[in-house]
């Protein structure tokens, strides 16, 4: 077997697919896109089809290891993105050619299904408490929020119990055993942050994401001695190798590899194992498409340490497209009590519904975050 072909497919919201099509008329499909950069990652993409033209799309690790290892810059989230999105479609090619679906290549299953959560407000959250019980209302059990607004290094501490009124409409419209999690989204600088966490406390959150940038990792100890609430990292780290000094810290109880940034399913297979060597648990990010959640649920069937799962279903960023709009068969996403079920059949498990696709493709999308200012008018983080 042979790659013939790759085809990328820019999708509303903010996606982009990836068709590998083979000699023996099997194809797979990724999802190779950092959000607000799916042109660039198309490029790479691009670049790398020499290197996988002719190629059997079966030795998925020696194609792994020649995209990564064989160009002399590595990582970032642009190349590793666009190894991400490749992989995935080498391992539905391999599933589908094997009738196996690609959990059963990685272990096989160790749960039936997976706890998932939904996201309500978006970058200014407002009546999260309402949208919170609709979720609720929905069968979710957990969803999660964005904390605040642009804030300064150090900033009034208005916002911070604006925050804390959030959370607590959620606790009273939803009781004390709906999880809450809380983003920082990297936007709180680590002062404020500290203040942040500990005010959250009365709260008793799932977690509390990104308080500080993954590149401000030291901090977290500081913050750590404030709150209870185990901290989740790891959207903006790619590869095992950003990973490893996170677990060295020994202070992050929930990391968050994206498997359509990170390096793929057995690239984040293995940060899992790493995580679990640690007594660490799993949650990966995913506010993207139904290829990337089709990577993350066979991810999630065979690693025993993932707890809950993102779906991007009703997000706020999907304006124009949403999570099942491009399948052949949406009911694929079984939600049912605050869960998904495994999808069993082969590859990763979901068909696309390649017309749809090729018309929304026509349009395409120019999705780019906002630029948020502070009063002074510095630039604030997103």
């Amino acid at each position: 077997m042979k790659i013939t072909k790759l085809t990328l497919y820019p999708v509303p919201p903010r996606w982009m697919f990836l068709k590998i099509e083979t000699d023996e008329g099997v194809s797979g499909w990724g999802e190779p896109v950092v959000e607000g950069k799916a042109d660039t990652v198309a490029a790479c993409v691009r670049e790398m089809e020499p290197y996988l033209l002719r190629r059997d799309p079966r030795r998925i690790e020696d194609l792994w290891q020649v995209l990564y290892r064989g160009a002399f810059y590595r990582g970032g989230p642009i190349i590793s993105s666009a190894i991400s999105g490749v992989e995935q479609a080498l391992w539905d090619i391999k599933g589908k050619y094997c009738g196996l679906p690609v959990y059963e290549f990685l272990g096989g299953a160790c749960r039936e299904t997976v706890r998932v959560y939904s996201w309500i407000g978006g970058d200014r959250p407002d009546d999260v408490g309402r949208a919170a019980l609709a979720e609720k209302e929905r069968g979710f059990c957990a969803v999660k929020m964005n904390a605040t607004e642009e804030m300064a290094y150090i900033d009034d501490f208005s916002k911070i119990r604006a925050a804390c009124r959030r959370v607590e409409a959620i606790r009273e419209s939803c009781g004390e055993d709906f999880g809450i999690a809380v983003d920082f989204h990297g936007r709180v600088h680590k002062s404020m942050a500290k203040v942040l966490a500990k005010e959250l406390e009365p709260y008793h959150l799932m977690f509390i994401e990104e308080p500080v940038l993954s590149e401000n990792y030291e901090a977290l100890r500081g913050i750590a001695a404030h709150c209870s609430a185990p901290i989740a990292l790891g959207e903006r780290l790619f590869t095992r190798w950003d990973f490893k000094k996170i677990f060295e810290q020994g202070i992050v109880g929930v990391i968050q590899p994206d498997l359509s940034h990170a390096g793929g399913i057995l690239e984040c297979r293995k940060i899992a194992a790493m995580a679990e060597a640690y007594d660490t648990a799993v949650a990966p990010h995913c506010p993207l498409g139904p290829i990337a959640l089709a990577a993350c649920l066979q991810l999630d069937a065979c690693t025993p340490n993932v707890f809950i799962q993102e779906q991007s279903l009703r997000i706020h960023y999907n304006q124009g497209g949403d999570l099942l709009d491009y399948l052949a068969d949406p009911k694929v996403f079984d939600y049912r009590d605050g869960s998904v079920k495994i999808p069993s059949a082969p590859g990763l498990g979901i068909e696309i519904d390649e017309e749809k696709v090729k018309e929304a493709a026509k349009k395409g999308h120019n999705w780019k975050n906002p630029v948020w200012r502070n009063a002074d008018g510095t630039v604030a983080e997103w």
